[in-house]
């Protein structure tokens, strides 16, 4: 069963999406990735959260970031929206806005730009409230942080 599916709206996000495929890897969380345009193939948008068993959507998306909005409008299930930088827009606030500006009762979780990480950590969160073993894999990593921190000096 996969516990987090992501979607970016473009082979472009790729990389960000590997940063949150690397945590939910380190944490040994199911996932299954797709690239699905909100825009461009919004057909395929709808297949992917209607034949998903995720407990979680991590969506990511640059430009108009329309997909978190897109995903948590057709699933009752927590949307973790991740705004990309372009090379149009580096900083890409209008993306940031378009993920946590949504309307009521359509709500999207929202990160930093380009943090895929914390999506997944969040994601992580979300699904260790009922799953033991991915809390525990969440303490560890805090330790690890901490202990890196420590090293650091």
């Amino acid at each position: 069963m996969t516990q987090v599916t992501i979607l970016m709206g473009s082979a472009s996000d790729k990389p960000i999406a590997q940063k949150a495929e690397k945590i939910l890897d380190k944490m040994n969380i199911t996932f299954e990735t797709y690239v699905a345009s909100a825009h461009r193939t919004p057909a395929r948008v709808v297949e992917v959260i209607e034949n998903s068993s995720a407990d979680v959507f991590i969506a990511l998306a640059g430009l108009s970031a329309a997909l978190p909005g897109v995903v948590a409008a057709h699933t009752l299930k927590p949307v973790i929206g991740v705004p990309c930088a372009s090379s149009s827009s580096p900083a890409n606030l209008d993306s940031l806005l378009s993920v946590v500006q949504m309307p009521p009762g359509v709500p999207v979780a929202g990160v930093g730009i380009g943090r895929g990480e914390n999506a997944a950590l969040l994601a992580a969160r979300i699904l260790g409230i009922s799953n033991k073993k991915v809390d525990e894999m969440l303490e560890s990593y805090r330790k690890e942080l901490e202990q890196k921190t420590i090293d650091s000096n």
